[in-house]
């Protein structure tokens, strides 16, 4: 699953550029203009890294930024910002209220994009490896193969986005309403009940004659997980 880059900013051109350029690295961009909107998105799915400006209607970038350390879930949250200010005391202000790096307008865009590549590789360097290895299966980023024990499995476009998603946070829970934004989208509308058929094929496809060990862990009343046992098991 690449990763997920949430821009806030209220500049329409800069937002086009940013979008159009981050998605033609392979990452998967949402927006929002407003800093109020960012916050209440940020409550219902937290993505790999955020853009953040400054200056925002509704609630200020600084401000945002605060409240998103304040809170567990998002305390580390990666938090690039992007200001007009670039006076010293305006730089040390936004690195001390919680951001990670901070960007100056205007600004290089490929030096913008070497950025959010360096903090995605601190932070969540399973976002960026092209190979994904989990116990005896490994999933190719680049060919789009996923292999078991050296057998190659065939999986749909969806089962291969579901595999990688879960591979990629082994143990963690996801319920079914995150593996539809993760997986799926958040502006895709379709029943929960989708994920259950999808992890089903995913299971026949990994499981299939291999007599092996089923990955894929459902915790009754909350979701599914890779099962972190597995890789012990494996090992």
């Amino acid at each position: 699953m690449p990763a997920r880059i949430f821009v806030v900013e209220d500049e329409e051109p800069l937002v086009l550029l940013l979008k159009y350029n981050l998605e033609a690295e392979g990452y998967h961009v949402e927006v929002a203009m407003r800093g109020d909107e960012a916050e209440i998105r940020l409550r219902e799915h937290t993505p790999d890294l955020v853009l953040l400006d400054w200056m925002l209607p509704g609630l200020s970038g600084i401000e945002l930024c605060r409240r998103l350390r304040a809170r567990e879930e998002t305390r580390d949250l990666p938090i690039l910002m992007l200001t007009a200010r670039g006076e010293e005391s305006e730089r040390i202000r936004g690195l001390r209220t919680g951001a990670d790096d901070y960007v100056v307008k205007p600004f290089s865009v490929p030096e913008l994009i070497a950025r959010v590549k360096a903090i995605l590789r601190r932070s969540k360097p399973e976002s960026i490896a092209s190979l994904l290895r989990a116990g005896d299966i490994e999933l190719d980023r680049e060919t789009h193969r996923v292999r078991r024990a050296t057998k190659e499995i065939h999986l749909g476009p969806t089962e291969f986005r579901l595999l990688e998603f879960l591979m990629q946070s082994p143990g963690r829970v996801f319920s079914r309403e995150q593996l539809l934004n993760g997986v799926w989208g958040h502006d895709i509308y379709i029943d929960e009940r989708t994920v259950d058929v999808h992890v089903g094929r995913l299971r026949k496809a990994i499981n299939r004659g291999n007599g092996s060990r089923d990955p894929i862990r459902t915790v009754r009343g909350a979701g599914y997980a890779f099962n972190d046992e597995f890789l012990q098991a494996s090992a």
